[in-house]
């Protein structure tokens, strides 16, 4: 197959990868190509942790983060430190080619960091991992309005994503210079604002035995070398779901009743009616110091 000039050898495109609705590898491989040009830009210049499946979904997949040796030249990459000694060299997706090869290896949900290539150690994303304990995602669209509001009475335009598994994302883009201990602080205490105004259903309670059936607000992947699922990835369960950026309004029409809503097979239709709601997204970037 080429794809940008390069030409990618592909391998077992019949093998099937989710077995109970017969999604094969080539299906993958097809919608991260035609995905790309709306995917990319959404993920370009940031290291990726692949999460791959080899053998399909009915087996245990792994997350990798160190690019292997065989991978072409002209994939992209970075070396980024770790958190403790050493670095490691990481695939960076700056082209749909890049995408097409990783699928290509088995890599189903590429995962991307909140900062650059360029400013490893400055995020220009700020994330909120809402996740149901009791799969009562109405109350999970309750809690990204209510970050909403906070978060705008701070001057701050956020954007929203179904993870494609289980729940939402609220991201904030940011301006550069930030260190990722002042973001975390700062999306904490929000956090902490949102839970004080209704204790009753919202938490920033890490363990779960002490959250009794609230929504936690996770500001976890503030922190350097964490990630979050790539706008447009496929997930690992049946179906293929996509982790989707949606419009504020479709989760306040209550339009959104899934994480799971859109998957490989209907993103293209919704495509074709409106554009990438995300598409924009680095334009509103600010800062957060004079509020932190």
């Amino acid at each position: 197959m080429k794809v940008d000039s390069y030409e990618i050898e592909l391998s077992s495109l019949d093998k099937v990868m989710f077995p109970e609705t017969g999604i094969t590898k080539g299906d993958i491989i097809d919608y991260y190509y035609r995905i790309g040009k709306v995917m990319i830009p959404l993920m370009s210049g940031r290291p990726v942790s692949m999460h791959r499946f080899p053998d399909g979904i009915s087996k245990s997949g792994f997350f990798q983060q160190e690019m292997p040796d065989y991978f072409p030249e002209w994939i992209g990459r970075t070396r980024v430190e770790k958190k403790e000694d050493g670095s490691l060299t990481h695939v960076v997706c700056g082209k749909t080619s890049d995408l097409v090869y990783l699928a290509n290896q088995g890599c189903i949900t590429p995962h991307i960091w909140l900062s650059r290539k360029n400013n490893p150690k400055n995020p220009d994303r700020m994330i909120y991992d809402l996740d149901p304990q009791d799969n009562d995602f109405s109350l999970v669209c309750l809690g990204a309005l209510e970050l909403r509001e906070i978060l705008s009475a701070n001057d701050l335009k956020t954007f929203i994503m179904t993870t494609g598994s289980r729940g939402l994302h609220v991201v904030v883009p940011l301006s550069p210079g930030h260190s990722f201990n002042a973001v975390r602080e700062f999306s904490r205490e929000i956090a902490k604002q949102a839970a004080s105004k209704n204790p009753e259903k919202y938490t920033i309670e890490q363990r779960k035995n002490k959250r009794k059936g609230r929504l936690y607000l996770d500001t976890s992947r503030n922190a350097y070398g964490q990630t979050a699922v790539a706008p447009y990835a496929v997930r690992p369960i049946e179906g293929a779901p996509v982790a989707t950026p949606i419009e504020w309004d479709e989760i306040e029409a209550g339009w959104i009743t899934t994480a799971q809503k859109y998957n490989i097979k209907n993103i293209f239709r919704r495509l074709a009616q409106k554009e990438d709601p995300w598409k924009d997204l680095d334009k509103y970037a600010a800062s957060i110091r004079a509020r932190g």
